[in-house]
């Protein structure tokens, strides 16, 4: 295939004099198409508009010595050379629209010319692929010698994936980041392993929105301030970490605490407030339950994510935040689609990169691992080890990973649970004894949380929040959640209202069972699409 140089014009290496001197001078442009073992097809030479007449003499000197290669001349306009956004743009603009074909050519990118700058930039160009390149680098013979005026070639590949050493330390700095991700657990789950594995690619890779959803207590929020913690640490973000729980915003507040307020703009802001948004700028915005929000703030934050601006609640001028976003759930997004509960465009803006954490009953293999985590944060908080003796251990772990251990509160349970046996644990040791009554503890908190009441748990938590569920009577819970998995079943709101009201329904003159059901979901804010 034929070799195709991209290079700038060096106004003083390249210059050698524009006389007869130059023909005893090492000129790097000139000297590439001297080179014995590399056969110049063309040459795309970029210079300075200033600097025309040198960029024709080189040209003409480079057609001379080799006449079968062709030379392009290509001009660029900036004031400064040393401004990088400047130089940088006109370089891009090159790349863009320059008509690359590396299937039938190769091509080069010389960087001994140029400002420090212009070749910063076209490393940057082609490291980036913008130009499917390899670097030259071209270098002075000694003086004296028969080939001074040739000089040197090297060529620089930038595949790292082909230099061994470079490759496995890449790989063992994303192995960091993969253990970091996961706080230094050593997790056996294979499928959270190859999960976290991608989020550590996405996190570095990427500035786009990530959704993490899965039950209550998976980690959703751990996972959130590591992906920040890792980005900082790679100088990714400059900005803070800012959470937020959207199930604690209503009314008003949620306007004003996301996006601020002017004063005035209600009964109460007797001054500016800034917002967490713009809090965020330059950092990462976590809004854990974001599936709570109005449509009125899913609406502003759409505009947000998309344009970088929005305006502050009762205000009349825009501001502006950078930020990235992490948004958690335990709702079912797509559900609230089709019952109108959360806008379509803002899911799908907030789905590009979207990871269901498993709840820990999910991953019991991983309890172990996470066991000793929690041990060690205990022992970093209280200042001495913690440790279980041997058979508590095993005590522990066969209960734990029982078919029958629960863990309704996933990691949270486990993380309790280490605590109360910590604190109990006299000179940090764990005995079998204190194993044995923190099992008991937990089988009281599961008491009639068997199989069928953590379904009826996790059919609930689908749908409402910990705190709205709270707030229902557990004899209504039973009820709603028997009620639920009716309308799964059914096809239509009339077939489940049939089945619900199947005795009741034959002792009216007028049954109207699909409105009787209608009237019972509104009381918990649900719809029969939305449980379909």
């Amino acid at each position: 295939m034929n070799n195709i140089v991209i290079g700038i014009l060096g106004s003083r290496l390249d210059h050698g004099g524009l006389g007869m001197r130059r023909y005893g001078r090492w000129r790097p442009t000139v000297s590439i198409a001297m080179q014995k073992d590399f056969s110049l097809a063309r040459l795309e030479l970029i210079h300075h508009i200033n600097e025309r007449q040198l960029a024709e003499l080189t040209a003409a000197d480079i057609r001379e010595l080799s006449p079968k290669t062709e030379v392009n001349l290509y001009s660029v306009d900036y004031e400064n050379p040393w401004d990088f956004e400047t130089v940088y743009s006109q370089l891009h603009t090159f790349a863009d629209t320059y008509s690359f074909d590396p299937e039938h050519e190769n091509y080069h990118v010389h960087i001994t010319t140029g400002t420090h700058v212009a070749q910063i930039c076209l490393f940057l160009l082609t490291e980036a692929r913008y130009i499917p390149a390899k670097l030259l680098q071209t270098s002075p013979g000694k003086q004296g010698e028969p080939d001074a005026l040739y000089g040197s070639m090297r060529i620089i590949d930038l595949d790292l994936s082909k230099y061994d050493q470079i490759a496995s330390r890449f790989a063992k700095e994303a192995m960091e980041a993969n253990k970091y991700l996961k706080g230094g657990i050593e997790t056996r789950n294979v499928a959270f392993n190859q999960m976290i594995e991608q989020i550590e690619r996405v996190a570095l890779r990427s500035s786009a929105p990530i959704l993490l959803t899965g039950p209550t207590g998976a980690g959703k929020s751990r996972l959130a301030k590591r992906i920040y913690a890792l980005k900082q640490q790679r100088m990714h973000l400059s900005g803070r970490l800012v959470e937020v729980n959207c199930a604690t915003l209503r009314g008003d507040n949620a306007m004003s605490a996301l996006f601020g307020h002017v004063k005035g703009a209600f009964t109460g802001a007797q001054n500016d407030r800034t917002g967490l948004l713009r809090e965020a700028n330059n950092g990462l915005l976590f809004l854990d339950e974001v599936g709570e929000l109005g449509l009125d703030e899913q609406a502003m934050l759409l505009r947000a994510l998309e344009d970088k601006v929005f305006m502050p609640f009762g205000g009349d001028k825009e501001v502006s935040s950078d930020f990235q976003l992490i948004a958690g759930t335990n709702r079912r997004l797509h559900e609230h689609v089709k019952n109108g509960r959360f806008r379509e465009d803002l899911l799908a803006r907030i789905n590009l990169w979207t990871y269901e954490l498993p709840s820990l009953k999910d991953r019991i293999e991983d309890l172990e691992p996470n066991l000793h985590y929690e041990l060690q944060k205990i022992t970093q908080l209280v200042g001495y080890k913690v440790s279980f003796n041997q058979a508590a251990l095993k005590r522990y772990l066969d209960f734990g990973m029982a078919p029958n251990a629960i863990w309704h509160g996933n990691f949270r349970d486990l993380n309790a649970s280490v605590i109360r046996m910590a604190i109990l644990a006299h000179g940090g040791r764990i005995t079998e004894e204190i194993v044995i009554n923190e099992i008991g503890r937990l089988q009281a908190d599961w008491k009639g949380l068997s199989a069928d009441k953590a379904d009826q748990h996790n059919i609930l938590n689908s749908y409402l929040s910990d705190e709205a569920i709270e707030q229902i009577d557990l004899f209504e819970q039973y009820q709603l959640s028997q009620v639920i998995q009716v309308c799964r079943n059914c096809k239509t709101i009339a077939e489940a209202g049939r089945i619900l009201f199947n005795v009741s329904r034959l002792k009216k003159n007028s049954s109207n069972d699909t409105n009787r059901l209608k009237v019972f979901l509104q009381r918990f804010n649900l719809t029969f699409s939305e449980l379909r």
